[in-house]
Formats: structure tokens, C-alpha cells, sequence
């Protein structure tokens, strides 16, 4: 069919005919321009070290205040950069800046595109779910009871208080006919639970604990785990030494696991790019990261920017995984489907 194109007096057209010859004029425009390969040094210098840093961040030295571990935990978020860089190349004109800027750009596309899509399948044979519950929790009973409706065969809490464990216990007896609560973690089971014991993860009191879930598909080892919190301070950077230092106690604890099939759950207070928790992410794999639909940031829970809360196996399949919709707490709960 036959299209018309109006032209009013005094507007120069419209239609087709007038957006080709924009992008004439600004061709015309850039080609006879000999200040764009000048223009924008500063932009593409930014763009050069944005790019060393995503490529190289695993030598950035965590001598002065765990540097390098502070960039890794927020490491997807330097592709904000990207388009910011790419927005002003293109009002300051300058050809070297947008060449520069698709260094960072193709670096997070093949480090962190993979996790845009969604990974996710049908099947599994055993559903699990996470969550630091906070232990100042104004509302523990909606807490449990939104995990709860999650449909999770094993729910892990961390951060219980003393004071909060029987409100849990109640509120999860209906659903969870098993479960055991070691320090501040505790672990609710659909199906038995054995040999369930605390993992010493050197911090004096108990933030970590192992038992064997007897699933109609066989023995699966459960660890649940709450490594010590970090800080950001401006005199002292990144304070996570005392997370490193549980984190390979845990993952010792994990290689020598006797049991072939492992889950790990719990609040790792940090992510899978950290290379601090190196003892854990080397013999385990993420469900976020191998089945999961997008980034799955879980912390904060107001504005989710990290994931910190994780379900890593070994011996196991994962099928799906995902978050849960925000409790009382200020992290999300995660869960997962795997396979036995």
C-alpha cells in the first residue's frame, strides 16, 4: 500500500525523508570533523580503565583494605559505566571515546550476558530454599510463613536469636517435620534428618552446621552456613578478614564431606566473584549462576544490589533458581530446584 507524507509549511517535513537526512547532516557533521579523534581523551581513558579493571580484578591486591574483594563484590555494576561513557562520546563527538568504550563493553557482555537470560528448566527432585531471617525481625511468624509457601522441601534460616527460635519452630512445624536449629542456624526438612551436627567455622560460637537429608532420591549432605558480616569503612576499607578466614574453614569442612551429594545454603556475606570465599566457589557450583533467570541479587532486600545469600552444590544438578518475594527481613530469601 501506497504511503502519504504531509509536509506543513515551516517544519521541514516529516517521515522517513526527514530522519534520513538528520542522520545525513550528523554524518556530514562527524566526517568533516578532524577534532574527533582529539576530543574525548579523558572519556576513553576512563573507558581503558574500566576495562583493565573488569579484566584484571583479580590482581587487584587486597593488602590495603580488601580492595580487590570490595570491587568484586559490586563487579556487574561497573557496566553502569558503559552506556554513561557511551552517552558522552557521542555529546562531546568524539570518535576515540566510543572505540574505547566498547573495550568495558564487549568485557561485561561475555563475563555477565550469560546471566541476563534465564537459565532455568523443568524437573528436579528437590526443592531448597535460604534465608537470612535478621534477627531483628518484627514479624518472624510472616517470615516463616512466606518461606514456608515457597514450596521448599529444606529451608535453612540464619540470624535466629534465641528469643525468635520458637516462634520459627511453631510456625514451621505444620509444614517441616524435621528440623534442628544449631547457634544462630537452623535447617527444617520435609524428609529425616541425620548425623546433623555444628561445623566449627572459627568464630568461637556457631554460625554453621551440617546434616544429611535422607530425599526419596537418596542422602543428600546440607550445610548451612552464616559467615561473619562485612563493613565498609573509610578508615579501614573493606573489614572481611574474618569472613575470609570462616570461608576456608568452611570450605575445608565441605572437601572433606563424605556424602557425594552436597548443598550448601546460607548468607555467605558474599558473592560468587569474590575471590575470599575461593575455598567454597571452587568445588561448588552456583544455581543462580547455572540455572537461574537473571542476576538474582538478594541484599539489601529494599534495593537488591548484590548477592550474598547463596545455594552452591556439588554432586547435584540445578535446574532453576530464583528469589522469593521480600519478608520482614532486610535480605530476600533465594531458592532452587535441583536434581538428584
Amino acid at each position: 500500500m501506497a504511503q502519504a507524507y504531509v509536509t506543513e509549511t515551516g517544519n521541514g517535513g516529516s517521515g522517513p525523508d526527514r530522519q534520513g537526512s538528520r542522520f545525513r547532516r550528523l554524518a556530514d557533521g562527524w566526517r568533516g570533523d578532524r577534532g574527533i579523534w582529539r576530543r574525548g581523551l579523558v572519556t576513553a581513558g576512563v573507558a581503558v580503565l574500566l576495562a583493565l579493571v573488569m579484566l584484571f580484578h583479580a590482581q587487584i591486591p587486597n593488602g590495603v583494605g580488601n580492595l580487590g574483594s570490595l570491587i568484586e563484590t559490586f563487579l556487574p555494576w561497573l557496566g553502569v559505566l558503559v552506556p554513561v561513557l557511551l552517552v558522552i562520546g557521542f555529546v562531546r563527538k568524539s570518535a576515540t571515546a566510543l572505540i574505547a568504550v566498547l573495550l568495558p563493553a564487549v568485557l561485561w557482555v561475555s563475563s555477565f550476558g550469560g546471566l541476563i537470560s534465564d537459565k532455568s528448566g523443568a524437573g528436579g527432585d528437590l526443592t531448597v530454599a535460604t534465608h537470612n531471617v535478621n534477627a531483628e525481625n518484627a514479624d518472624p511468624t510472616g517470615t516463616a510463613r512466606d518461606v514456608a509457601a515457597s514450596g521448599a522441601d529444606v529451608v535453612a534460616l540464619e540470624e535466629l536469636t534465641a528469643d525468635a527460635v520458637p516462634t520459627y519452630e511453631k510456625a514451621l512445624a505444620g509444614t517441616y517435620k524435621y528440623h534442628s536449629v544449631q547457634g544462630t542456624v537452623g535447617l527444617w526438612s520435609k524428609y529425616p534428618l541425620t548425623g546433623t551436627k555444628p561445623v566449627d567455622i572459627k568464630l568461637g560460637w556457631t554460625r554453621a552446621m551440617r546434616t544429611t537429608v535422607a530425599s526419596p532420591k537418596g542422602e543428600v549432605a546440607v550445610y548451612v552456613a552464616h559467615l561473619p558480616s562485612v563493613r565498609v569503612k573509610l578508615d579501614a576499607g573493606f573489614t572481611a578478614n574474618q569472613r575470609d578466614a570462616s570461608a576456608d574453614a568452611l570450605g575445608e569442612a565441605i572437601a572433606d564431606e563424605q556424602v557425594s551429594k552436597v548443598v550448601l545454603l546460607g548468607d555467605l556475606n558474599g558473592t560468587m566473584n569474590d575471590r575470599a570465599l575461593n575455598a567454597v566457589t571452587s568445588q561448588m557450583r552456583s544455581t543462580q549462576g547455572a540455572a537461574g533467570d537473571g542476576f538474582g541479587f538478594s541484599w539489601p532486600a529494599s534495593f537488591p544490589m548484590a548477592r550474598i545469600d547463596q545455594i552452591m552444590v556439588k554432586g547435584v544438578e540445578p535446574m532453576s533458581s530464583w528469589t522469593l518475594p521480600e519478608t520482614g527481613s532486610d535480605h530476600l530469601p533465594v531458592a532452587a530446584r535441583v536434581e538428584l
